[in-house]
């Protein structure tokens, strides 16, 4: 997902899709120097997705009306998407992909479950549908990454509804199945994915190994030009109120509570302790046996529990967000402001001012910048039981402290026992109260006096939640590395929501699938600050990964050609192997009727500077 503010969060898989079409001269010779050195490095390329699926795949297209001279091209026996994809690529790349310092290919996306059609016997895949996605790999003189796409965003299959009606396929909060969501003028669809034993999985094989079945009777030269597959898309675990429901202040209702997950969760305990007694010792609890324990589900402060390991909210695991917003005007562009946060008078650490709020920016557009965010977390797991005294000061400026003010928080024990004022150090300074007249900031986190519980249970919980997000991804990498496709690299295609400073991360249990996992390649969707900053060059370099592909990219903001290139030429220097935007459809220089995309590089959309990327990428192709 993409890391975006709440308000801004959406990843429009379904209007995903480009490809590069038609056999221009500089694609052909693009290719045939390329496939001579396919067993070396390569560079990042540019790879964007236009929206070809409702504008030419699909028959007759969903949307609009297409003009005569491209639904020839569609719907033609033998037809694709080819052209379409390389008149819009032509129009962004006129330099051609030899004069550029990037090659330019396409991302082709795949919607599975759109793969469908209803026959009086049942569902039966679109054979027709499928072969015009395969064959626009074979009318692409270009590189491409295949993009194997079933996420929780509709994708306007008549498929899904059916699907929908089965819980089995539905992921669970403690209070039952989800059922189906909104996200603006998106349809969610909350599956799950805790078992690949249910009917969306199946279906979603089915959709894999006839596009699997497809591409590999490509002659070997077309099959080449693969250059990655991606892997189902956003994968994490969902919540009800998806469109507002990821910060710290909703309530905290996570997946999945489904009876298979249940028992999975004591198997995983099972393993890892071995005897009943460890993992006693280890929570403090007093369980006859495995199948005793529930994972964590309520809230120790609104209903009565059994046992304190039935505690969980959105800090139960031990870690507290301190975080807010700053801006500090006409401050020197050397110097990055910072808040530095100090524990009962002693220095817990500091956090760079840096971090992208959009929601931010929307509210207080004076402000100009939506790097205003700033987060440190803390980990109270070991502090005394107490009230503790949390002070933020604002250095604007080297030397230059604003006090921000303070916050009470209270470290509860499992008993509840009323918390003790905790011994306080002075502060190493006497700081000026809130006189800058260059500095405006707000602390979200945590609320004054709130109070915090340690449940030992709930990190062990994530762990496991965690670990069945990977489990899915692996399972269809392993499907397609079955294939001829075996040789090709495969990427996930994950958000990163703890570089949103206002996300509660741990509603995704995302970051398992993050970390290196054998044959997945790390494939990330970036928006915003972490597309040009500092944090997910940070992040980075602790993960583990060596190469990662962007699945997705927009900084939300206007960038020069030169500020561009200079991304562009970052990311391929921390090993991105390609990086891939939305990019609408054109033909015979108009653009294709069908459902605008907001986040498209195009001239002609101003939201979020996507007017300027696209002409900063234009130049940039050219230096």
């Amino acid at each position: 997902m993409h890391p975006m503010s709440s308000s801004l969060h959406r990843l429009a898989f379904c209007a995903a899709g480009l490809a590069v079409a038609a056999l221009g001269i500089a694609g052909a010779l693009w290719f045939q120097e390329t496939a001579q050195s396919s067993g070396k490095a390569r560079a990042m390329f540019l790879a964007p997705m236009v929206g070809v699926i409702d504008a030419c795949i699909e028959q007759p297209p969903a949307r609009g009306t297409v003009p005569a001279s491209l639904a020839r091209r569609c719907v033609a026996e033998e037809g694709s998407a080819g052209a379409l994809v390389e008149a819009s690529l032509q129009s962004l790349s006129q330099a051609g992909a030899r004069a550029t310092k990037y090659e330019v290919g396409y991302t082709l996306p795949i919607p599975l479950l759109k793969l469908f059609r209803q026959e009086p016997t049942g569902w039966a895949i679109d054979d027709a549908m499928v072969q015009r996605l395969v064959n626009t790999v074979r009318d692409v003189q270009r590189p491409v990454i295949m993009y194997l796409f079933s996420t929780h965003f509709e994708a306007h299959a008549p498929i899904e509804n059916e699907l929908a009606g089965d819980e089995a396929n539905m992921a669970q909060t403690r209070d039952g199945a989800l059922g189906t969501d909104s996200y603006y003028d998106d349809h969610i669809y909350n599956w799950s994915f805790v078992s690949t034993r249910n009917t969306l999985t199946a279906r979603r094989v089915q959709a894999v190994q006839a596009v699997l079945n497809a591409t590999c009777r490509l002659p070997e030269q077309d099959r080449a030009k693969i250059r990655g597959v991606t892997l189902l898309g956003e994968l994490h675990h969902l919540f009800p109120n998806f469109q507002s429901g990821m910060g710290f202040d909703a309530p905290y209702r996570i997946t999945d509570y489904s009876s298979a997950s249940v028992q999975g969760f004591r198997e995983y305990l099972a393993q890892r302790f071995r005897r009943i007694d460890r993992l006693n010792r280890f929570l403090g609890s007093d369980y006859a046996s495995f199948d005793d324990v529930h994972p964590p589900s309520k809230d120790i402060r609104t209903e009565p529990l059994k046992r304190f390991t039935e505690h969980i909210d959105a800090f139960a695991h031990g870690s507290l967000p301190i975080s807010g917003w700053a801006h500090v005007s006409n401050r020197a562009s050397d110097y990055t402001p910072r808040v530095r946060v100090y524990l009962n008078g002693e220095l817990l650490g500091q956090a760079f001012v840096e971090l992208g709020r959009q929601d931010v920016l929307a509210a207080r557009p004076e402000l100009g910048d939506a790097n205003t965010g700033w987060r440190l977390d803390l980990d109270f797991r070991r502090l005394t039981p107490g009230m503790h005294t949390l002070n933020l000061f604002l250095e604007s400026r080297p030397g230059q402290l604003v006090s921000m003010g303070a916050r009470q928080i209270a470290v509860m024990d499992r008993h509840q026992s009323t918390p003790q004022d905790q011994p306080q150090q002075p502060l190493p300074w006497t700081a000026p109260s809130r006189t800058a007249q260059n500095a405006t900031f707000h602390i979200d986190f945590p609320r004054d006096r709130a109070a915090f519980y340690y449940n030992p249970l709930v990190p062990l919980w994530h762990t496991f939640r965690a670990q069945q997000v990977t489990r899915y991804l692996a399972f269809f990498d392993e499907l397609v590395g079955e294939s001829c496709l075996a040789p090709v690299p495969r990427y996930t295609h994950q958000i990163i929501p703890f570089t949103n400073p206002s996300w509660d991360a741990t509603r995704f249990a995302i970051q398992d699938s993050l970390r290196p996992h054998g044959s997945m390649r790390l494939g990330v969707s970036l928006y915003g600050e972490p597309t040009y900053g500092r944090s997910f060059a940070h992040w980075l370099r602790r993960s583990g990964q060596s190469r990662y592909g962007i699945t997705e990219f927009h900084p939300l903001k206007a960038l020069d050609p030169q500020g561009l290139a200079q991304v562009f030429d970052t990311h391929a220097q921390q090993g991105a192997e390609f990086l891939s935007f939305f990019l609408e459809p054109e033909w015979e220089g108009e653009r294709v009727p069908r459902g605008h995309n907001i986040f498209s590089f195009d001239p002609l959309n101003p939201q979020f500077g996507s007017d300027v990327l696209y002409r900063s990428t234009q130049e940039a192709l050219r230096r």
